[in-house]
């Protein structure tokens, strides 16, 4: 079964905000870029993927992130994460109906092909499914069924509302590179603890040099 993923990233002028205790203004948006970089670079090496679409109005990180072979759909309506996502799953679905479709975080530097299959497969029990965050509070993963809307509800509290939609939840033992996204510094610690890819181990270095 191969999998269709939607990344969504948000203008990296306004991307991880809350890092402004790691690193300062001007160099946030590097660190939001190699979080997505290395995401997207993982996720195409997983064997259950056969497509990752990134969502962003971000022109940067849209060449970037298509040079490594994703697919760019318009961050459209403008009106939010769960409206970006709503959007492209409408896109990608009408290129790939029968493909499985899930959303993942852009901010998950340390994720593992392997680790992201085993939550997949998992996934693929379920008419929707959701993965919990490292913090037990957000969501890193959902997904749907080919005859399933997504129904995303990120953002505060997402593992309680995800749940209360219907989604099931899973409860995975060693998947820690899919569920350890990076919001604070605490959080990207964490991630260098498991093993971040190139590019935010670069912008890491970077961030130490200056």
């Amino acid at each position: 079964m191969q999998w269709t993923l939607v990344i969504p990233l948000k203008a990296l002028s306004r991307a991880k905000s809350r890092l402004s205790d790691t690193a300062a203004d001007g160099l946030r948006p590097g660190l939001a870029l190699a979080f997505a970089q290395d995401t997207v670079a993982a996720a195409l090496a997983c064997p259950a993927v056969g497509d990752v679409a990134v969502v962003t109005g971000d022109v940067l990180a849209g060449r970037e992130l298509a040079a490594l072979g994703a697919r760019i759909v318009p961050d459209e309506p403008e009106g939010g994460l769960n409206a970006a996502l709503a959007h492209a799953a409408s896109v990608v679905r009408a290129r790939s109906p029968r493909s499985p479709l899930a959303a993942l975080n852009a901010d998950l530097p340390a994720l593992r092909p392997l680790e992201l299959a085993r939550v997949l497969d998992a996934a693929a029990e379920f008419p929707r499914a959701f993965l919990p965050d490292a913090a037990g509070i957000g969501t890193t993963l959902l997904a749907a069924s080919p005859n399933r809307e997504l129904l995303p509800a990120f953002g505060p509290d997402s593992r309680s509302r995800h749940r209360a939609s219907g989604a099931a939840e899973l409860l995975l033992p060693d998947v820690p590179s899919v569920r350890q996204d990076v919001d604070t510094g605490a959080d990207l610690r964490a991630a260098l603890a498991l093993g971040v890819g190139p590019r935010t181990a670069a912008a890491v270095e970077r961030l130490k040099a200056a």
